[in-house]
């Protein structure tokens, strides 16, 4: 009887030993993904008096399929500190993955807590480019953010009051300055943008619609009389050098001058 009284108090200290070495597993796990950036975050493990560190695993469409639904360590979220994971590279395909997280404090390990349901890329918030609006002069330019090589931009643009003859032009290259159009004298430009994505064949909403005035016909209307003005005082000049050198060819033609011999 004591024997027996022994091995359930000893299984029962074992029991409570047990729960005390595991840690609580991380809550409030989600998914923050925008413009085909994705970061799995949690909420973190308190444990008073020590460093807790995660780490992240993942499975793709392959694991489930082909490998018997196997996890693949994130190698950058191994035994990290943070509670926050870039799981931008290893979401490498459009299909549905499954994310866990787990707490690490020396040996102590806490369960797998798996984000609910899956991720799929294709879900990611597209938000329109930023953008700026120049008029240099009679050229419309726009300067776009650049947003990674994943994206391209489809720039629309037109002549204010003219929107049904609106121009679009396809930006693949961004992070400089694209000529789009030369102007009018004076007249308003607009122009709206939205970004797609081919991998996942979405496109973002439109951002807002910016506009810019060409520079006045006044000042055109001012070059091109200076050039006139130039134009005609290098003529007033030259006009009568012309006249007069002109009607030496015509008098020397006609009118050669006799030279008389020395002796008659």
């Amino acid at each position: 009887k004591f024997f027996s009284s022994a091995f359930i108090y000893l299984f029962l200290l074992l029991g409570i030993l047990g729960e005390d070495s595991l840690l609580p597993a991380p809550q409030n796990v989600s998914i923050l993904s925008t413009n085909m950036k994705h970061f799995l975050t949690w909420s973190p493990v308190i444990v008073q008096g020590e460093t807790v560190r995660y780490s992240v695993e993942f499975q793709g469409e392959y694991e489930r399929e082909y490998a018997n639904e196997s996890w693949i360590p994130i190698c950058e979220c191994s035994l990290i500190t943070a509670t926050v994971c870039n799981i931008t590279e290893d979401i490498s395909a459009t299909v549905a993955y499954k994310l866990r997280v787990r707490a690490d404090v020396g040996a102590r390990r806490s369960e797998w807590s798996t984000l609910k349901g899956f991720f799929n890329r294709i879900t990611t918030s597209l938000t329109p480019p930023l953008m700026k609006v120049i008029a240099d002069g009679y050229h419309l330019l726009v300067e776009l953010e650049d947003m990674g090589p994943a994206f391209q931009i489809s720039v629309l643009y037109w002549k204010k009051g003219q929107e049904s003859r609106m121009k679009q032009k396809v930006v693949k290259e961004m992070g400089s300055v694209v000529h789009l159009d030369t102007m009018e004298a004076g007249a308003d430009y607009c122009v709206k943008a939205q970004t797609y994505v081919e991998a996942i064949n979405r496109s973002s909403n439109f951002s807002q619609t910016q506009c810019v005035r060409a520079q006045g016909g006044r000042s055109m209307w001012l070059v091109t009389a200076l050039i006139s003005s130039a134009g005609f005082a290098v003529a007033a000049l030259t006009l009568p050098f012309l006249t007069w050198k002109t009607s030496k060819i015509f008098r020397y033609s006609f009118c050669p001058i006799a030279v008389l011999p020395e002796t008659l």
